[in-house]
């Protein structure tokens, strides 16, 4: 499941319970645009310092450092994204021909491993659990079962069902831990409210701080003015539209209808309706199109703008790192990704020379998880690291596991190319809270390496000049991969494992205890992650100029995609 909105379901029910009435000057202090590029020194704000970066790095030559995205899509025609779009050298685009002979007819862009051979393209899945659940009830469902005459593959298994089991039964008895017709009944008023509006202010679409200068004049204006800034401002989502909103909200209520429903209804497999593959096997690997953009590209947009949306040209925002192109592999759906296509979605870009792939993206289960370990090993021979985001259940992710993660199913070895990220924030990004931590964020002392700015991150956005704030671990986990590709550009020879060392080990400590999330508990961050610390890119690329190439001569991977065996 993509991570931007993780309070939006209870946002949205508190606001039935609660009488909200705003009028004009309700606008608090906020963050300012970029915040997380800050410098706690000079601006106040404990951003990444990457002006300070730059400023070290100046006269430094660098290489270009691909960096893949794996997400739901990007708008290729933005105008701070389009030129630093990967573009495949060997293909020719448009010409219906795989020219580069490895399996992907004109994959120009990256590849979409969500797509169907006849440009359709899968939008909404089903969440793992329950997909899960139902798989194994055929297997288990209604049976006293003796472990002991189980061999290893059915242990695992088997635990794996009792898991599901426990969480949708749980989820349905409960609603999800939301009241799902309580949540349908406000999805209705904000919809109607956005109709009166749109209607009032003379324009379809309008952001939260142009709806906060209105001055309403009727009771309905007044209703639906309330209701409209109290989700946008619990959400942290001032800077976006009616229109993004209301695709969220709809979304979220489609996602708790499900897990009431997931019980009793086994998913729609609208994945193998679309794209035609066998899912259980791995070597039915050439499925897909090259469609990046598709129709859900607003998660992999944003994702990419913080890495790398072209710097300093006087439009929209920078990017983190100055030297990068980005390849996007369309592999999130609006629902829980495919072991599957995860796993490919590696493998494609490690063969097409990424050095960087970032994962914003999450879930609870994963019945195939040996075929990501796998993929994640070829990475690591590769010279790849991989950056993921850690979350936003605010949970422990030491005792309660959520996938992709670094450790290993079958030895248990934690994978040396790997950095989870978890999210911090700033009190002016969360009022309430007021932490440096986001009150969203999993952490753990274990399985979390960093902590990188989360909450309310301004980047690009679908329509090819707009912008606005997202956030989430899926907004923290880009930064750090932004800052990986930076250290890897100005010292190409060092390895994952160097340029993990030089994030973890200059990350900035907070002298101040902080809130472990989800809670008012005050901790270390040395408490919560393994670096205790959040990000720094002055200080990562100073560390890095002090370290020795792994290697006289970068490696970068050669195609092996056709010839993968023994997986």
């Amino acid at each position: 499941m993509k991570k931007i909105l993780v309070t939006m379901s209870v946002a949205v029910c508190m606001l039935f319970t609660t009488v909200v009435s705003y009028g004009q000057g309700t606008s608090i202090k906020e963050l300012p645009k970029g915040w997380h590029m800050m410098d706690v020194e000079k601006d106040g704000f404990y951003g990444i310092s990457i002006d300070k970066a730059y400023q070290f790095l100046k006269g430094k030559k660098s290489t270009t450092v691909i960096v893949a995205v794996i997400d739901s899509g990007i708008d290729t025609l933005h105008e701070d994204l389009k030129d630093i779009l990967w573009t495949n050298p060997k293909e020719i685009p448009g010409n219906g021909i795989d020219d580069d002979h490895n399996g992907y007819i004109d994959d120009v862009h990256g590849w979409n491993f969500l797509g169907g051979k006849d440009g359709r393209n899968v939008k909404n899945d089903s969440d793992e659990g329950s997909r899960v659940y139902h798989k194994y009830k055929k297997i288990f469902g209604g049976k006293v079962v003796d472990t002991a005459t189980l061999n290893r593959e059915e242990k695992e298994q088997y635990h794996t069902w009792l898991k599901a089991k426990t969480k949708i039964e749980g989820d349905a008895a409960e609603g999800g831990g939301i009241d799902v017709m309580l949540m349908h009944q406000m999805v209705e008023t904000i919809v109607k409210g956005d109709s009166v509006l749109k209607k009032s202010l003379g324009t379809d679409i309008y952001t939260g701080k142009d709806l906060d200068k209105f001055a309403p004049v009727t009771r309905d204006e007044q209703k639906a003015k309330g209701a409209m800034i109290y989700i946008l401002k619990t959400t942290n989502m001032m800077e976006s539209t009616n229109k993004e909103i209301i695709s969220e909200l709809t979304e979220e209520l489609s996602s708790q209808q499900k897990k009431k429903e997931a019980l009793n209804t086994e998913p729609e497999n609208t994945r193998a309706e679309i794209v035609k593959d066998d899912e259980t096997n791995f070597n039915d690997r050439f499925y897909g199109n090259n469609d990046v953009m598709a129709n859900t590209p607003l998660h992999g947009t944003h994702v990419s703008g913080i890495i790398a949306a072209k710097r300093n040209n006087g439009i929209g925002m920078d990017g983190v790192a100055d030297n990068v192109r980005i390849m996007m592999i369309r592999a999130v759906p609006d629902g829980d990704e495919h072991d599957k296509d995860i796993a490919l979605a590696i493998r494609y870009a490690v063969d097409n020379g990424a050095r960087v792939i970032n994962m914003s993206f999450g879930k609870g289960f994963s019945p195939q998880k040996n075929w990501v370990d796998s993929s994640v090993q070829y990475a690591a021979a590769k010279g790849v690291l991989l950056v993921c985001a850690a979350g936003n259940d605010a949970t422990n992710s030491d005792t309660v596991q959520s996938y992709p993660n670094a450790k290993n199913l079958l030895t248990g070895i934690r994978a040396t190319n790997w950095i989870t990220v978890g999210a911090s924030s700033d009190p002016l990004a969360e009022p309430m809270t007021k932490s440096y931590t986001a009150s969203f964020s999993n952490y753990g002392k274990n399985e979390v390496n960093v902590f990188s700015p989360g909450t309310k991150i301004y980047s690009t956005l679908p329509g090819g000049n707009t912008y606005g704030n997202l956030q989430g671990t899926s907004m923290a986990s880009p930064v750090v991969a932004g800052v990986a590709a930076l250290v890897m550009s100005y010292f190409p020879g060092l390895s994952p494992e160097q340029v993990k060392y030089a994030i973890e080990k200059s990350a900035t400590p907070i002298a101040l205890k902080v809130k472990k999330p989800g809670s008012d508990e005050l901790v270390q961050l040395a408490d919560i992650s393994t670096s205790g610390g959040i990000l720094n890119a002055y200080g990562a690329v100073k560390l890095a100029a002090t370290l020795k190439p792994a290697s006289n001569k970068q490696q970068l991977p050669k195609s092996a995609l056709k010839s993968m065996k023994g997986l």
